[in-house]
């Protein structure tokens, strides 16, 4: 079949036509706002030519390029890997042509969707992606947009993160009948700056220490964070008090998992910069 018609590849136009649609509906979702996926379905089948079922399973691969660049995603559009090498090259192109990139303008804390302070954690989540995903165009793009970069950049993200996580400690001890340990709560990188190497001073019910660094995102539970060489060494000098509790899906419906030293066999740890001094 020719390029372009049904059943064969999508030309570049169609894929910028559904990448700019599907960022368009990201943005409507996550703002409230409501829309008719149907009707904007339809509206892509008279642009493109595509079936229904077509530019919904695009719409899901957009889902799965998204994910792994620490995006939300759509609901009701579940990541659909083994997608195409011109589809990444369209979401570049549509983050690249933004004069305020889609992921910096839309994806900002809501307190509005986070109303009950509630905090759910879980399991860590099994970090192994499928091969279909790995592909040398897609590492590119996501080291391009690197989403931990831009969640260190998004302090007001941070400390919200923080701010949610200082509540739920409280709120844990209270319940447990330890008011006497939730008084003593304390959120150390507000009172103290963010030098100590945890965020959050808490305790175990049992009133054993709790030293919580707090690493938060909008995006999925297998996102990339940044980890501070200090955050690094404090973690193996207080094995039995640290935790790094992260937290996702923030804007949406925040959720966490706890890791513990040694946090070298639970993480890839990498170099991401290096300080530098002339000699």
């Amino acid at each position: 079949m020719a390029e372009g018609q049904p059943g064969g590849d999508w030309t570049d136009e169609q894929n910028d036509l559904i990448v700019a649609d599907y960022f368009e509906m990201l943005g409507l979702e996550l703002s409230g706002q409501p829309f008719v996926k149907a009707h904007r379905n339809a509206a892509l089948q008279e642009l493109t030519g595509r079936s229904r079922r077509a530019i919904e399973q695009k719409h899901m691969n957009i889902s799965a390029v998204v994910t792994r660049l620490g995006l939300p995603r759509i609901k009701g559009y579940a990541p659909l890997p083994n997608f195409q090498a011109s589809l990444i090259a369209a979401v570049e192109r549509h983050l690249v042509e933004q004069s305020v990139p889609a992921f910096e303008r839309d994806l900002k804390v809501n307190s509005k969707l986070i109303e009950d302070r509630s905090l759910w954690i879980g399991p860590p989540p099994d970090a192994k992606p499928s091969k279909q995903e790995v592909t040398s165009g897609l590492e590119r793009l996501i080291r391009k947009f690197d989403p931990a970069a831009r969640d260190a950049r998004n302090r007001n993200l941070g400390k919200a993160g923080e701010e949610l996580v200082f509540e739920n400690e409280i709120r844990r001890l209270t319940n447990a009948g330890r008011a006497d340990l939730a008084r003593k709560v304390e959120w150390t990188s507000q009172e103290l700056g963010d030098g100590a190497g945890f965020d959050i001073a808490s305790f175990e019910d049992t009133g054993k220490p709790r030293l919580i660094e707090v690493k938060t995102t909008n995006g999925s539970n297998l996102t990339p964070f940044f980890l501070s060489a200090n955050e690094l060494s404090f973690a193996d000098e207080r094995p039995d008090a640290f935790k790094l509790l992260r937290i996702y899906n923030f804007s949406e419906r925040p959720m966490g998992f706890e890791l513990a030293p040694p946090l070298h066999s639970v993480l890839a740890l990498s170099p991401a910069n290096f300080r530098a001094a002339l000699i």
